[in-house]
């Protein structure tokens, strides 16, 4: 996992979703999987699941499309199968790409593309309400986001910006 994928899983948990990553799914008859999925999330209370497969890679779109178009149908076959078989075969997934960039349309082999500024913006956004750390500490498990916390936040007095 690296550690945008951890950024992701961690941001999502944090948020109350039940999060399993690089998930491997499509057991073959004689060995090995058919795919692993980067990031699988559910949130019961408002009974969205999310598909999220992060990229940092600088291929060309046609080789982006053909691999996450593999991913995302994966994710289509086996998500209520195989990760979360206790939800509904019909249960709607929202399948998203986070990348370094976007394109014209914001889509990805059916999939939404989120740019991964708009999700440190997001990020950034949602931590910046928390306050201090010594007010309101983000639980330490979640030691990447307690990290953004203490540098936009600051522990006891807000950080200074500098320039």
């Amino acid at each position: 996992m690296n550690h945008l994928e951890k950024l992701i899983r961690q941001y999502y948990e944090w948020q109350g979703y039940i999060v399993r990553g690089n998930v491997k799914v499509g057991r073959r008859p004689l060995g090995g999987w058919a795919g692993e999925l980067d990031i699988v999330a559910y949130h019961h209370q408002d009974k969205r699941l999310l598909h999220i497969e992060p990229s940092l890679d600088a291929h060309p779109w046609k080789k982006r499309e053909k691999r996450f178009k593999k991913k995302f149908d994966f994710g289509k076959q086996y998500i209520c199968s195989d990760v979360f078989p206790w939800l509904d075969k019909k249960t709607p997934i929202e399948q998203i790409a986070v990348l370094n960039r976007s394109r014209r349309g914001n889509k990805l082999a059916g999939g939404r593309v989120v740019t991964i500024d708009e999700f440190m913006h997001e990020v950034k956004n949602k931590i910046a309400k928390q306050g201090r750390m010594a007010r309101n500490a983000i639980p330490e498990e979640y030691d990447l986001l307690r990290t953004i916390q203490m540098a936009i936040c600051g522990y006891r007095k807000a950080v200074k910006q500098t320039e």
